[in-house]
């Protein structure tokens, strides 16, 4: 084990580039690096000494290694962060909330181009602007530019199915090229003109479109000035609303980040064509002894593992991998990518303007943290727990008169709302009675610690499962299970519990009061009296927050069921019977139940139904009714 394990590989370890995993008796990844020279990066390792405390745990937990090697120190970097944001380590610093960021795309494969909001991979043929920090930052942009350039948002099939102008004409959104409002060159200028703004080049745009508002209004077309005018104050206010902008860098990233208890924040700012199209907070998991340069260094290049690098990065500590990491990107980006920790002038200015903003987001977390920490004591002193929870499960079921029931589970944490963790049940049973309440919170609460015990029994996934860290997250044990109900609720759940053999996690059951009334709720608790909580009590909001959070979860999951269930039909679950038969049949009979209706004979008259296809349906309806 340990510095002995690692000493057995160095004797036939390469001293070229590449990417080195430790893994743990439990087949854990503990660890991925990366290494310039692989021979002497691991010879590191083979001592205790010399490291801080939780470098030293993890090099005593070390069972084995696992190592690849690459062409080039630039090719480790990329693999080692593609490595860490798969299998997130646990001595690694990790990246989280990874969502792909929203674009702004102008269509390129339409006589009239269409604007809209994009995510995700970039295969659309057209013009892309971004990133944006954020949904809310794109749809203030797509705003801005329906109303100043009026191009068209609609999709193309609703563009060739229009006969009159949509709202959005009436409103002043949109030229209305779908119905001919405007022809192609009169919008081609529109085009332009928005994609000049969104390159940046707002001011000459402004100064051009006083011109043609002074000349309309000096030929008395005082409508055409008008609307002149509304186009200049609309580019007007999205100026104002722009925050800090750079005057002499068109492109760029700026990452800034401030540690302090053990934690970091990363502010990331984006600056595209000389705009601030905003900024987002990042909280990586990391070691609490990690230095925020190292933070950062690592988190860069997770940063850019599915993202296109700008032209220019800045930075508010100079990086262990710097250069590195510059060669990377550029190579990746296949152009030149700066990076640089400014000392002075405009970018220095952008720099401190991030850090201060990643200081104040993560003074508001801690905040919050501690304000989440109290409150999970005082839920502990309320429910008798030995310790604060670090995992809070609250279950909730959704029907209509017991239709398309669904359960739901809701997990909470010091951290907050856990939601990607998660799970809605679709109620499977066919023997429980249609709004049995009591039944379907048998089902959810009965696959999920069945699943939970077996999951333990057998073991995590194999260390190289892409979805190892999702499957760890799914066989954590709850502290305190909350169920959204009274004493029969309750019930149900101790006698589930007591079939299963759990008796390490404490439950509790939170009932509404009388006329239904917030504030005046009962809690029930195996082996007390039902009791309340004072109508102003901080625990008693939280609990309360916890019980909608599950409510809407339940509700929203339904909801989608429900719609999936308007949009399938009874021809779905006949074998054989694919898009182009369904469709045949439904032209022939007009709906489902006449299909469901037929005789053998009319089944056969339908253009591309063979007898035995026909004999088919018709066994499957007869079989059902």
């Amino acid at each position: 084990m340990g510095p002995d394990v690692v000493k057995a590989y160095l004797k036939t370890l390469p001293s070229s580039p590449g990417v080195y995993r430790m893994i743990d008796v439990q087949s854990e990844v503990l660890y991925v690096g990366k290494a310039k020279n692989l021979r002497k990066r691991v010879a590191s390792y083979t001592k205790l000494g010399g490291h801080s405390n939780r470098i030293q745990r993890m090099i005593a937990a070390i069972a084995q290694m696992v190592f690849i090697t690459t062409n080039t120190e630039t090719e480790a970097l990329l693999l080692e962060a593609n490595l860490i944001k798969k299998l997130k380590p646990r001595y690694n610093v990790i990246m989280r909330d990874d969502k792909s960021f929203p674009y702004i795309l102008i269509t390129g494969n339409h006589p009239f181009p269409q604007i809209m909001k994009h995510r995700g991979a970039r295969g659309n043929k057209g013009q892309f602007f971004g990133p944006f920090a954020s949904a809310g930052a794109v749809n203030r942009t797509l705003n801005t530019l329906q109303r100043v350039f009026l191009l068209r948002s609609c999709t193309d099939s609703v563009f060739n199915n229009r006969s009159r102008p949509c709202l959005l004409y009436q409103i002043k959104r949109c030229s209305a090229p779908c119905v001919e409002m405007i022809d192609r060159q009169a919008y081609q200028t529109l085009l332009d003109e928005a994609t000049a703004f969104l390159q940046g080049k707002s001011q000459r745009m402004q100064k051009n479109l006083s011109k043609l508002m002074e000349e309309a209004s000096t030929n008395l077309d005082f409508e055409q000035a008008a609307v002149y005018r509304d186009r200049i104050r609309a580019l007007t206010t999205i100026q104002a609303h722009q925050g800090i902008n750079p005057q002499h860098m068109d492109e760029a990233d700026v990452f800034a980040a401030y540690g302090e208890g053990g934690q970091t924040c990363i502010q990331v700012f984006f600056f595209r064509a000389g705009q601030n199209w905003g900024n987002r907070a990042y909280f990586p998991l990391h070691g609490k002894t990690q230095e925020s340069a190292t933070v950062l260094d690592s988190f860069i290049a997770q940063f850019y593992d599915n993202k296109p690098p700008p032209k220019r990065i800045l930075l508010s500590h100079t990086i262990p991998n710097q250069a590195i990491l510059a060669e990377a990107l550029s190579e990746k980006a296949d152009r030149k990518v700066t990076v640089s920790a400014p000392r002075r002038g405009e970018r220095r200015e952008l720099v401190e303007h991030a850090l201060k903003n990643a200081r104040e987001a993560l003074a508001r977390r801690l905040a919050e943290s501690d304000s989440q920490r109290r409150l999970l004591e005082m839920v502990a002193q309320t429910f008798d727990l030995d310790r604060p929870p670090e995992r809070i499960e609250v279950y909730d079921n959704s029907h209509i008169s017991g239709a398309k029931a669904v359960g739901s589970m809701i997990v909470s944490g010091p951290d907050g709302f856990m939601k990607n963790q998660y799970r809605k049940f679709n109620i499977r049973s066919q023997e429980i009675t249609p709004g049995d309440d009591y039944g379907m919170m048998r089902e959810v609460l009965t696959r999920r610690f069945s699943q939970l015990i077996k999951n333990e029994d057998a073991g995590l996934l194999e260390p190289t499962a892409p979805d190892k860290a999702q499957a760890k997250k799914q066989t954590q044990w709850p502290d305190l299970v909350l169920i959204d109900g009274g004493a029969g609720q309750l019930s149900v759940a101790q006698q589930i519990f007591a079939d299963l053999g759990v008796d390490q996690v404490a439950l509790a059951s939170i009932a509404k009061g009388p006329d239904r009334n917030a504030g005046r709720e009962q809690f029930f608790v195996p082996g007390r009296q039902p009791f309340t909580l004072e109508p102003k009590s901080p625990v008693l909001y939280y609990l309360q927050r916890l019980r909608d959070e599950a409510h809407r979860f339940a509700i929203g999951s339904h909801r989608v069921r429900r719609k999936m269930a308007l949009t399938t039909s009874p021809l779905d679950d006949v074998p054989g019977i694919g898009a182009k038969r369904k469709r045949a049949l439904l032209h022939h009979f007009g709906s489902a139940r006449s299909v469901k209706q037929a005789g053998l004979s009319d089944l056969k008259a339908v253009e591309g139904i063979s007898e035995s296809i026909a004999k088919r349906i018709y066994d499957f309806f007869q079989d059902d009714r």
